[in-house]
């Protein structure tokens, strides 16, 4: 279903645990999901300027960007980036994200709310490093599985039908009210 409704954007239909014949944290289709990578754009939270966290105001200066194949999530800190994959959730279908084992046994949180039907975009990802250690995540590898949940019938109103304000969001993305 995934392959061909364009619902996964690039979509790996196998597990890949090497490229180049370097041991990478495992994406791709997985028994009952999908396992989706990380891209390397990440906003890491910072105090330099000393913001306020406020969803309903949120100030842009609460982060620092960073590009690259790693981000160092500082200790107790917190970090945002996106999906490699785009998706397009189909009507009968709500997706629920969990974070993978490998960093969960790391002390990382990963953190994305449902992806609801009708919802498409780049999912952003949410890491918490609940260490008192910096914390690695590694760009183009695995973090987070997807599950997807199909209905017996399609809802009655979707996400795109509500207008949401996260439709079609490309890039990490900050809150909006």
């Amino acid at each position: 279903m995934a392959q061909e409704s364009a619902m996964i954007e690039p979509f790996e239909p196998g597990q890949v645990r090497h490229v180049d014949d370097q041991r990478v944290i495992s994406y791709g289709t997985s028994s009952y999901g999908y396992d989706v990578r990380c891209s390397d754009e990440f906003k890491v939270f910072t105090n330099i300027h000393s913001a306020i966290v406020d969803p309903k105001a949120f100030d842009e200066k609460s982060f620092v960007d960073v590009k690259g194949d790693v981000c160092i999530i500082p200790p107790n800190s917190f970090a945002l980036a996106r999906t490699v994959e785009y998706f397009r959730i189909p009507r009968n279908v709500l997706t629920i994200c969990l974070g993978k084992s490998t960093y969960a046994r790391c002390g990382i949180i990963v953190n994305v709310t449902p992806l609801e039907p009708e919802w498409e975009g780049h999912v952003t990802l949410e890491f918490s490093n609940t260490t008192n250690l910096p914390a690695k995540i590694y760009a183009h590898e695995g973090v987070a599985q997807m599950l997807f949940l199909t209905a017996d019938e399609e809802c009655e109103t979707s996400y795109k039908d509500r207008g949401g304000k996260y439709m079609g969001q490309r890039g990490v993305t900050l809150p909006r009210t």
